[in-house]
């Protein structure tokens, strides 16, 4: 069992990262070579030895993998088979601390044992949003270090066990509301789970925030943001919230000021609005600390002693310094079920990693600082008849979730008369955040798209809030629909989704 308070935080960054290369080489070793397939082969493909990583610069010995490298194909229906570990049962009970159990507890002791740490038991997948979900396992290990990484998380947020929470992510097998459940539990905090918006309806999730009256409110940014605009919208008052914990999908800093916005209308005075960064692949996620008004975040606290993250660069792979941009890669160091090693997450991030200590919370963790967002959200569109154009729709989001006019909106890409062969178009869907003159606002958005992105919608339309609730989704899809690509499929857009 991983230990919940990080043991390598005295370590100075030299000392830390050989410490995980020589954890990395050990896991290697004994636990995925010996029972993954997939790796098996490409090691002995690549002639990659265990005993040549003793590096962090050995580490670009592996190849990197992917989402492609995850998926079906019709002469490999069931990929994802090949990234699970499953153990040679005579090779395990050859070892020492097996033979010790067994000797000490007996056979059937030592077996339960091995089971818990080798016996899928759950499983969470990818969304799927523009491809196959994609699963992956869990044993009763990965689910304690689920549990372990929550608590990390409840601590970085400085949350007490004294706190009442509200977690409105949907029922799902989803790491964003597993995660959450299990931090709760470890932590030995109350939380309520209301499954959020399709299984108890906006009218629920309100009536259980009047009636819990949560110190602490966790879920997607838009579904947050919706219940809450309801409740203040209502007259309720809740000022015991505080803190709003935020995962799933982006959350801009144009979202986190209309929320504290929205907290203050609850009758709240002071609130921290944190946000979290997990993917399927890595079975966790990690969280912000608590930092003062004004000032800038001190990143992603993660855990060192559960995987390595690098950032290298996206074009050519290659790692980059510290505090440089580039793209996330995750090696876990205690995985166990579904593995994958030097995961390509297709997340930028704007900062870069860090190792010195958080400004704020003062831990000495590596942090990953500054805006993530994802290659799957680069979009190709063919918006004149000489070329294709790259759309990073990340940019077109803050613009969007920075506005303090709108209220919430969806990007909406299509084909111009519905005509496969046709041009594309961007709509722009809107619900204003005040009474104020649509053409103004109008004209506003179209300067501000063209200053930013040199490019503009080809049409800006106002809705009802019910209107594009309806649309995004909101409450009935595990994620709200603020991008959709109407496009008929076969036009193909840059990037991947996860």
């Amino acid at each position: 069992m991983i230990p919940r308070e990080h043991r390598w935080q005295s370590l100075d960054r030299n000392e830390l990262q050989q410490l995980q290369v020589d954890t990395l080489r050990n896991y290697l070793r004994d636990t995925v070579l010996p029972f993954s397939l997939h790796y098996r082969k490409l090691f002995k493909t690549h002639g990659i030895g265990v005993s040549s990583i003793r590096s962090m610069d050995d580490l670009r010995r592996i190849p990197f993998t992917s989402k492609n490298d995850l998926l079906s194909t019709p002469g490999e229906p069931d990929k994802m088979r090949d990234f699970l570990l499953v153990p040679d049962p005579k090779l395990l009970m050859k070892r020492p601390s097996v033979i010790a159990k067994a000797l000490i507890f007996g056979r059937d002791a030592a077996t339960r044992s091995l089971e818990r740490e080798f016996r899928p038991i759950m499983l969470t997948s990818t969304t799927g949003r523009s491809s196959e979900a994609v699963p992956f396992l869990y044993t009763q290990r990965d689910i304690d270090n689920l549990a372990v990484a929550g608590y990390r998380v409840m601590r970085t947020c400085s949350a007490g066990r004294g706190m009442r929470m509200l977690n409105v992510f949907p029922f799902a097998p989803h790491l964003a509301f597993w995660l959450t459940h299990y931090a709760g539990t470890e932590f030995g905090v109350f939380m309520l789970s209301t499954g959020g918006g399709k299984v108890m309806g906006t009218d629920g999730n309100i009536r259980m925030l009047k009636k819990i009256k949560p110190d602490v409110m966790i879920g997607m940014p838009t579904f947050i943001y919706h219940v809450l605009h309801e409740a203040a919208a209502t007259g309720v008052k809740c000022p015991n919230l505080s803190m709003i914990v935020l995962g799933g999908e982006k959350a801009p800093s144009g979202m986190r000021r209309k929320l504290c916005a929205l907290l203050q209308e609850l009758g709240v005075e002071r609130s921290h609005i944190l946000c979290t960064y997990g993917f399927t692949e890595a079975k966790m996620a990690w969280s912000e600390c608590p930092y003062p008004g004004g000032s800038a975040s001190g990143g992603y606290h993660t855990s060192s002693d559960m995987g390595i993250f690098e950032v290298v660069n996206p074009h050519t792979g290659e790692p980059v310094g510290e505090g440089t941009p580039g793209e996330l890669v995750y090696t876990p160091l205690n995985a166990r079920g579904s593995v994958v090693l030097r995961y390509r997450t297709g997340d930028v991030i704007d900062g870069g990693l860090y190792h010195e200590k958080c400004p704020h919370c003062g831990r000495r963790v590596p942090r990953l600082v500054g805006n993530i967002s994802r290659t799957s959200e680069v979009r190709e569109m063919r918006l004149d008849k000489l070329k294709g154009t790259l759309i990073d729709f990340n940019q077109l989001e803050h613009i969007l979730d920075n506005s303090e006019r709108i209220a919430t909106w969806q990007l909406e890409i299509r084909k111009a008369n519905d005509d496969p062969l046709d041009l594309d178009e961007l709509i722009l869907h809107v619900q204003k955040q005040d009474g104020g003159d649509e053409e103004q606002l109008r004209d506003e958005l179209q300067e501000k798209f063209v200053e930013e992105t040199e490019i503009h919608p080809n049409q800006i339309l106002f809705h009802s809030a019910q209107e594009l609730r309806r649309m995004q989704g909101v409450g009935t899809q595990l994620k709200e629909q603020r991008v959709v690509d109407n496009r008929p499929q076969g036009v193909e857009s840059a990037g991947k989704s996860k």
